[in-house]
């Protein structure tokens, strides 16, 4: 789940309980604490510092241990040039950089410093623009910290949001002009999305650079109409807020739940050389979603993605900048809803006739090219699996880079093929997960790849799939995980008793017997389009289960992702409903199985996961002995309303698919020992949901242990909170499963 991905990758690694186990000592095998995990990391994978494409095409960049950025060469390895110079930044009295982006040129870098996180994509900082022909350094802005700070396509300015209004950087003439004044907390945002927007529509930045340079589009939010949630804030430990010492404060925010309005979004196009600023027609319907903003490779043309509120509708309209005139220029319907992370794959072509993007109107996830002149769509790859992602778009050679699910819903492999569907080739070699990043000129790509027991191997290889050399094989880490006790991952599948037939892994104690009977701990998280089951590397939290006697178990039921739209989606208006039924079924398949005790099986569940752990435990009628939620929803009335509606339109329309789905609707039904956790500064599934069906469950009689974590937002984290956290779900299955 690249080193801004080696970031990515160790939360997610974190986030499925990465690696702590005890073994027999008797084996000679060192024993692994869950200090080693949560403490100390012992089990990190070795990966690649980031690789950032150059504009050569040849090249690209690393961040050095000293905050040096070079240039190195793709072929060889070797540097080729310094392109910052750290010691120059100490100078400048900078300690250090959070993140950093070039211009199209190179020649300037912005660096991210003091950040400050706001919600999970979008953050604060101090930008600084390094010079990289003079070694020369400054600050983006005096005025204030910034948001989203991007160059403009001639790498001459930089356009940023602070406190809700849009701002230009010019650097050549050093001066910064303010595009918008009305910006206002929790009324009116320019440039930036609000929470819902954010979180579902997965973005952070609301606003475009024209391909000339000359002009900026974005997206004004209106929330004034948006109910506010409010959090309560203690003075906690880490971080400490000394304001709450004696008196709690409140945290608030507009955060529109289910069926409840949103913020009413509109377009404007500002011009640098006449400051002339042009509302865009987006329709005179204002309960609707405006997605995304994308500039055609005219200059005079911005591409608006209008989205109804069913979500299942998508229009693209060509706007005239000057005139603000629109008109519809592609349709997308669906009769359930459209993919939402599709909406970044919609890519204009330079020569200005052609767009690429992918769709599942065939029941599957294929790439698709649209000629707009004429409006012909030609369908570029097809077939019955899912293609899960484009890598890139040679528009030299006409060809397309993407990842596919081909060969197995659980597998990803890297493929080539022209953009008139002819000569398809699959470009890596290895079975398992593979993710690639190409260079500017796709002359050469870096491959990630692991399967279910191989840590991640990153190689270097040409255009056409050849090795040029290996950049990290963790051998260091092998070498490591040969002096525990191997708890390898299998894969099996089972038909449910209404013919389904569902994927799933298994985790099996090392010294395992058929002639024993053992304890389940079922994990899942069964969201929509989500995968859980794959052949990809992970070695951690389960190990540790089954290295203490546990068989762990993972099944994707209906509704998770890559087996084409129909599983996908057949979940539609009855959200948990399908998905509770399948890990039901799951635990009643495993308890068939001779060496399961069927009296002894538990679930676990995080945020959607969550969810089904509470709805197992009072719609499974006993098949669950212990259940574990973490920041579960307990009903859908309580959730944003982007994500609920996309699955299950509003409650005013859907009103039973709400409640009968709802574990508040069910808690006199609770059968199995259920552990609540919950933190109480979670911005996204709020605290709300887990008060709420622990006082049901109180009224109907039902005894349960729950625990909060101060101030601690949906990843739960920070400080000693991860370790006590496992700590305490551990003690929990130690007691009751």
């Amino acid at each position: 789940m690249k080193n801004k991905a080696s970031i990515s990758l160790f939360l997610s690694i974190v986030l499925a309980g990465l690696v702590s186990f005890s073994g027999n000592s008797q084996t000679g095998k060192r024993m692994i604490t869950l200090d080693d995990l949560f403490v100390n990391y012992t089990f990190f994978p070795d990966l690649p510092q980031a690789m950032i494409p150059l504009p050569d095409g040849k090249t690209y960049c690393v961040q050095e241990d000293n905050f040096d950025l070079v240039a190195y060469d793709y072929e060889t390895g070797l540097s080729r040039k310094k392109l910052l110079d750290g010691k120059a930044l100490r100078e400048a009295g900078i300690k250090g950089y959070q993140g950093f982006t070039f211009s199209p040129d190179a020649s300037r870098i912005l660096l991210i410093t003091n950040r400050q996180p706001i919600y999970r994509h979008s953050f604060t900082a101090e930008y600084m623009v390094y010079h990289v022909p003079s070694a020369t350094v400054v600050p983006l802005s005096e005025n204030g910290p910034q948001q989203v700070a991007t160059f403009s396509p001639d790498g001459n300015k930089v356009a940023f949001v602070r406190q809700n209004n849009l701002f230009v950087k010019d650097l050549i003439k050093n001066e910064e002009i303010q595009i918008t004044n009305d910006g206002k907390i929790n009324a009116i945002i320019n440039g930036i999305p609000d929470w819902v927007y954010e979180e579902e529509f997965e973005y952070s930045r609301a606003f475009e650079w024209s391909p000339d340079s000359k002009k900026i589009a974005w997206c004004r939010f209106d929330e004034s109409n948006v109910r506010t949630f409010a959090m309560t804030m203690f003075k906690g430990l880490r971080p400490e807020l000394k304001e709450y010492a004696t008196y709690p404060g409140v945290r608030e925010w507009k955060y529109p739940k289910a069926g409840e309005d949103n913020s009413v979004v509109t377009v404007y196009v500002y011009d640098l050389e006449n400051h002339q600023t042009v509302r865009q027609d987006v329709g005179e319907e204002t309960d609707q979603y405006i997605p995304r903003i994308r500039w055609t490779t005219d200059p005079d043309y911005v591409c608006i993605f209008r989205l109804n509120r069913l979500q299942n509708k998508l229009e693209l309209l060509r706007s005239n900048c000057k005139t603000g005139q629109s008109e519809v220029f592609y349709t997308e319907e669906n009769k359930y809803y459209l993919d939402e992370k599709l909406f970044d794959s919609f890519t204009f072509l330079k020569n200005g006739k052609e767009m690429v993007f992918m769709s599942e109107r065939d029941g599957w996830q294929h790439i698709y090219l649209l000629d707009l002149p004429s409006g012909r769509l030609h369908q570029v790859t097809s077939g019955q699996y899912d293609d899960a992602a484009l890598t890139g778009i040679d528009e030299t050679r006409r060809l397309v880079y993407f990842q596919s699910a081909e060969t197995s819903p659980l597998r990803r492999e890297i493929c080539v093929i022209g953009l008139d569907g002819t000569g398809r080739k699959k470009l890596s070699i290895r079975n398992g997960t593979n993710d690639a990043e190409f260079s500017a000129d796709f002359s050469y790509f870096v491959n990630t790849w692991s399967d279910a027991n191989t840590p991640y191997l990153v190689t270097v290889h040409r255009s056409d799939g050849g090795l040029v050399r290996v950049l990290e094989d963790n051998s260091r880490l092998k070498s490591l995980l040969a002096g525990f006790r191997p708890t390898q991952k299998e894969f099996f599948s089972f038909t449910t008793s209404e013919g389904v037939s569902l994927n799933g892994y298994m985790i099996k104690p090392p010294d395992f017997s058929k002639k024993k009977k053992y304890p389940v701990y079922m994990t899942q998280y069964s969201g929509p389009a989500s995968q859980s089951v794959s052949d990809s590397w992970s070695f951690g939290w389960e190990n540790f289960l089954a290295q203490n006697g546990y068989i762990v178990v993972c099944v994707d039921g209906r509704g998770t992702g890559f087996r084409g739209e129909e599983f996908r989606k057949m979940t539609y208006l009855q959200l948990g409903k399908y998905e509770t039924m399948d890990q039901v079924e799951t635990a009643r398949y495993l308890g068939k199985l001779p060496y399961i005790d069927k009296n002894r099986i538990g679930i676990f569940g995080w945020s959607f996961g969550g969810f089904m752990v509470c709805s197992c435990l009072t719609r499974g009628n006993g098949e669950f002995k212990v259940g574990i939620a973490v920041a579960p929803v307990t009903n859908w009335r309580y959730y944003d309303n982007i994500y609920t509606e996309r699955f299950m339109r509003k409650p005013q329309e859907n009103p039973d698919g709400y409640d009968q789905n709802s574990p508040i609707s069910h808690a006199e039904n609770l059968k199995g020992k259920l552990l609540l956790i919950h933190g109480t500064a979670d911005d996204n599934v709020h605290m709300q949901n887990t008060l709420e069906f622990a006082e049901a469950l109180v009224q109907a009689g039902k005894q349960f242990d729950m625990h909060l974590y101060t101030n601690r937002n949906h990843g739960i984290y920070g400080g000693n909170t991860r370790l006590h956290l496992y700590t305490k779900i551990y003690e929990f299955i130690l007691r009751n499963l």
